[in-house]
């Protein structure tokens, strides 16, 4: 690892966007949200009856994921539909690879 990127400026707005993803992560039931979107794009009704949490529960770590640019959504009819953001994942590990 290069020493000089952990006290550059880019290195410390990088080392926060990494601490920002192991947050938004560091949440199990968050981990269990990216676990069953990896398998397909779901609404929340179906994510909150997997994981028997109340709807504004998984409602609050879809909203944690998606503001870290994890997950995203698409609305299908009356429906809103989650969906991995795989490429965004990558760049977050990829990222955090960069520091350990």
């Amino acid at each position: 690892m290069n020493k000089d990127r952990c006290k550059s400026e880019k290195g410390a707005k990088e080392l926060g966007e990494a601490a920002d993803f192991l947050k938004a992560i560091s949440e199990a039931n968050r981990l269990k949200i990216l676990c069953l979107l990896k398998n397909g794009d779901l609404c929340v009704c179906e994510i909150w009856r997997h994981l028997k949490l109340p709807q504004n529960l998984v409602s609050h770590h879809l909203k944690v994921l998606k503001d870290n640019r994890l997950v995203a959504a698409k609305k299908d009819g009356t429906k809103i539909i989650y969906y991995l953001k795989r490429e965004n994942f990558k760049k977050q590990l990829a990222l955090l690879e960069r520091f350990v």
